[in-house]
This record gives C-alpha cells, structure tokens and sequence, in this order.
C-alpha cells in the first residue's frame, strides 16, 4: 500500500480483519462528485461539471465494483463520453498493473505503470490502498472518485443533460427500498463472498458462507414469480450490484472463495435472471471471463500455485 506516496509492501489481498478473523474492506477515499452545473455534490468538493470526454474510467474486469460502473457506463449511453482503461487482472507486488494480458491496456492517458501511480498524482502524500474503480478528471489531472456505489449515482443522472436515453437507476419512488435492499446484498452477499473467501477462522467463514447463500435463496424466492428485476419491470442500480456477484459465482467464488453449496446454475430464477442482464444492450462487453479467471486465481494467499481452472467457458 502507499503511506505518504510512497509504495511500502507488497500488494494483499486482505485489507484488514477483526478478532475472529473476519474480512473488513476499506473506505474509499477519494468522494467528490460529477454534477450537471459543477456545484458540489453529496460529499467533497465541487468544481466537476458534466462534459464530454473531461472524465476516464480506470477499471479492472475482474472487479466487481469497478464492472458496475462500467454497466451504468454502457447502459446509460454515456460510452463517447467517458473513456475507458482496463488494467491487468493479476495482481502484482504493486497492485493493479497496465498492459501485460490480452484486452489490458496500457495507461495511455497519464502513463502510469500502476494504479497506485494515479494515486500519487492525486495527492503525493497519499496513504492506503490504490483500488478501482478510478474516475479520473483530465482537466484538472486528479481523482475524482473511487467509491463505485458513488460513481454509480453520478454516472445515472450527472450527463442528463445531454440527452443520452437510458433507464434511470434510481428512481425517486423507489429510493428507500432501493437503498435497504442495496445494504442487505451489499453486507451478506457483494462483500459475503469476500468475507468466506479471505476469512481467517473457520467460525468466520462459515459465518459469511451461511449470510451468502441465505441472500441467494431469498433473490431466487424473490424472482421466482416471474418478474425481469428484482423490482419488477424496472432496471434499477440494485440490478446492477447483484449481476455483477452472480457473474462471477460459478467462475471464482464456488470454488476459490468456497462458497459451494451449489452452483448458481442450480438456482433456476437467478440464473435466468443472470442471463437477462447479459443479454442487455452493451452488458457482455462488460464481462470478461478470461480476466475474471486469471485475476481471482492469481491471488497467491488463496492460490499459490497460481493454476486458473480450464472451465467455465461461459456465464
């Protein structure tokens, strides 16, 4: 991680853990917020005006918090607007890295080598982990965000203006069972699968493996009536929080996180559902399962031999 700008350790996938043993992930660090007007928005400063080709996305496929940024991105027709870096899925002793594999690419717009390079251009006494999502300002060369649940928000309406059709994400008559439902899935399966996968007691795995596939079954009830989302006819954010943990379940959580009850293919509603949102306009060129692959199966403390598994091929 970076203390005071400068790299001090090697890149690990365990960012902090209580007394049991239980995964704690940290805060993001960098909140300022995209408006239509360059007023400021929920958190940090303002000065960040919606126009085009001023913002850049940093992402990494295997990620799921920087993939729902990209979805918003593709759903809300914002793709000539805003560009796109897609960095290395492995992770080195120094994170994230540029270029390297098939369909990573090199940091063409700021040169960087890694993410954390970004970071220190930022803010050069910056210290914690350098993580993506990354929304990056080319006018004033800094970070405007890193916190993909805010990114998410901004990228839904900040551009409206300039007349991109797209589903509004968070709709006003829905916002409160949108954020209860986005803390339920967030806590007990989006980070659920995290906290199995990096526990370090037996008590605290079997903990988040139970919290993880209780959120399944209930998604899985929840969709079993038929309906396309998870709030009926209307895609919503929290569509998009739950697509990108079902993306990877069978891939890397089933078997790398342990969480093998079951496969999702054997849940008929969610995996229908899956498919659903795949088959939205622009949402395949989101995933990557090759990137998702490697970049689980490259965490050495879960892997250390670092062989990625031939199968699935496909979602």
């Amino acid at each position: 991680m970076l203390i005071n700008g400068a790299w001090k350790e090697n890149w690990q996938p365990v960012q902090a853990e209580d007394k049991d043993g239980r995964f704690i992930r940290q805060t993001s660090s960098f909140r300022h917020w995209i408006t239509p007007d360059g007023s400021p928005g929920p958190t940090g400063d303002g000065g960040f005006k919606a126009e085009k080709d001023r913002y850049h996305l940093y992402v990494a496929y295997i990620c799921p918090w920087a993939s729902r940024a990209l979805m918003v991105r593709q759903l809300k027709q914002l793709t000539d607007l805003i560009g796109v870096t897609v960095v290395n899925p492995r992770l080195t002793a120094e994170g994230w890295q540029f270029g390297g594999i098939p369909g990573a690419d090199e940091d063409e717009l700021n040169g960087a080598r890694y993410v954390h390079d970004l970071y220190t251009r930022a803010d050069p006494q910056f210290t914690g982990r350098a993580t993506v999502p990354v929304l990056w300002d080319k006018q004033t060369r800094t970070i405007v965000n890193n916190e993909s649940a805010d990114i998410l928000r901004m990228l839904n309406s900040a551009f409206d203006d300039f007349g991109r059709p797209g589903p509004d994400l968070y709709p006003a008559d829905l916002a409160g069972d949108i954020d209860a439902l986005n803390q339920y899935l967030y806590s007990d399966l989006n980070n659920g699968v995290y906290q199995a996968g990096f526990a370090t007691s037996q008590q605290a795995y079997e903990e988040a493996y139970h919290q993880v596939f209780s959120a399944l079954d209930e998604m899985e009830s929840r969709l079993a009536d038929g309906r396309p989302f998870l709030f009926g006819e209307r895609l919503t954010e929290t569509d998009v929080r739950l697509f990108v943990t079902l993306v990877r379940f069978d891939a890397a959580y089933h078997g790398l996180f342990k969480c093998n009850r079951n496969h999702l293919s054997g849940m008929p509603a969610l995996h229908a559902y899956m498919h659903r949102i795949y088959a939205l306009n622009g949402i395949a060129d989101t995933v990557n399962l090759d990137h998702i692959k490697a970049g689980y199966y490259s965490i050495k403390a879960l892997n250390p031999t670092g062989i990625v598994p031939v199968g699935p091929a496909s979602i």
